[in-house]
């Protein structure tokens, strides 16, 4: 079992989060705690306002909603329901909320089981409950007992195969849904499932969403007050429709509070970039890589996807990778010189330099090179465009094998004396 503890500010936004995946017939609301009435019978007013007037008894607390996901094994798929709500409320207690008020929301949006708790962290006396490392003080003893007390799959036995909740549309498409809904759903995954440390690294991973986050130009008004808007794009990757404020989103994800990521995640993706060196060089040593699309499509098999940034002339200048397997992005000048855009153009320039001076044959066929060509014309820009045709029209120094017999004798000549 995995367990996600979120803090924030709008209970509201907490609580339709939950409702409308109900609505969307993607959830249940399967229990309550310290409510006055069974979880089938609240209304949604209810709900919400039970918890509104709890928060009210402390206003210094601007944090007060608590969002809680428990995350099962996929094998673990058919847990009775009263095995969850008993799951939940050892946890809950575990942890310190045993007695606030909660929601207990069951998902099926996933490829694997999982809960959503929804509370609040000012008790019934005023006091704030301290959220300050609650994950390894007490939300990790207590996932590693109800492992033990109920026989649940560890986590720790299943890093490789465990998956995070997908986001509700794995790409937003403007039009085809409500794009606020999509954009918030698809950023409370990716901001809390990847690891990044800066605007243009969350980038990468977003426009493969088709979304992206814009923090205006040097002296936009937006600038000026540090302030975020997500746009949602269109295939082109254009930016469509209205942006949305990062404040308007439940999950605010200001610029501020990203800053405050990018900190963090600096010190604990650092031993994740080994698995995307390694996939570059084991491409280029396994076979003759002589063009950037080439080396892309041999790493999307170990998981990494890459994001090129290129100038309005259409040239590459920069190059980011996004491992899924790990959840980590990295500009490739972070992973090494040898490792970002130019060091890489650099590596197929040198690898086509040589097959064309020694005569080497070409790891892939005239036809498939032009495929290549035609797939990706606009990750090549025309400077390459040379050095490329030459190795289409280039012959192929392909001698057969001429067995011994057929090779002429050279005449021993004697030793004079």
């Amino acid at each position: 079992m995995v367990a996600v503890i979120k803090t924030g500010h709008s209970i509201r936004g907490m609580l339709n989060y939950n409702e409308n995946k109900i609505k969307e017939g993607k959830a249940l609301c399967i229990g309550q705690h310290n409510y006055p009435l069974d979880a089938d019978r609240l209304s949604y007013a209810m709900k919400l306002n039970l918890m509104q007037r709890q928060v009210q008894l402390n206003e210094n607390v601007k944090r007060n909603t608590v969002h809680i996901s428990l995350n099962f094994d996929p094998s673990e798929a058919n847990l009775p329901k009263e095995k969850l709500l008993e799951i939940a409320e050892m946890y809950m207690n575990k942890i310190g909320f045993g007695q606030q008020p909660y929601l207990i929301y069951q998902h099926h949006d996933a490829g694997h089981p999982h809960l959503h708790i929804t509370t609040i962290n000012v008790q019934a006396n005023g006091k704030r409950i301290a959220m300050n490392n609650i994950g390894r003080d007490k939300s990790e003893p207590a996932r590693k007992e109800i492992e033990q007390s109920f026989n649940l799959v560890k986590a720790e036995d299943h890093k490789k195969i465990f998956y995070r909740p997908e986001p509700v549309s794995t790409r937003v498409q403007y039009g085809k849904a409500e794009t606020k809904k999509a954009i918030e759903s698809t950023l409370m995954y990716v901001i809390n499932n990847y690891r990044y440390t800066s605007l243009p690294e969350l980038n990468a991973v977003l426009k493969l969403y088709n979304i992206t986050a814009d923090k205006g130009t040097e002296n936009s008004r937006l600038a000026k007050h540090n302030g975020l808007l997500y746009h949602a794009l269109d295939a082109k990757g254009n930016p469509v429709g209205v942006p949305i404020k990062a404040s308007r989103l439940y999950s605010y994800p200001t610029l501020k509070g990203l800053e405050t990521l990018f900190k963090r995640n600096e010190t604990v993706r650092s031993d994740y970039k080994i698995h995307i060196k390694r996939a570059i060089d084991q491409a280029f040593f396994r076979s003759n890589i002589i063009m950037l699309p080439q080396l892309i499509k041999a790493i999307e098999k170990e998981g990494i996807e890459t994001v090129i940034r290129k100038n309005a002339e259409g040239l590459v200048y920069g190059i980011t990778f996004v491992d899924h397997k790990n959840h980590c992005v990295f500009n490739g000048s972070s992973i090494g010189k040898e490792y970002s855009a130019k060091g890489l153009h650099n590596k197929c320039d040198s690898n086509q330099i040589k097959m064309t001076a020694e005569g080497e044959k070409v790891a892939l066929s005239k036809q498939e090179l032009i495929e290549i060509l035609e797939e990706n014309k606009g990750l090549i820009h025309f400077n390459e465009l040379p050095k490329f045709m030459d190795l289409l029209m280039k012959a192929e120094n392909d001698y057969e094998y001429v067995t011994k017999e057929f090779k002429s004798r050279r005449k021993k000549r004697g030793l004079r004396s």
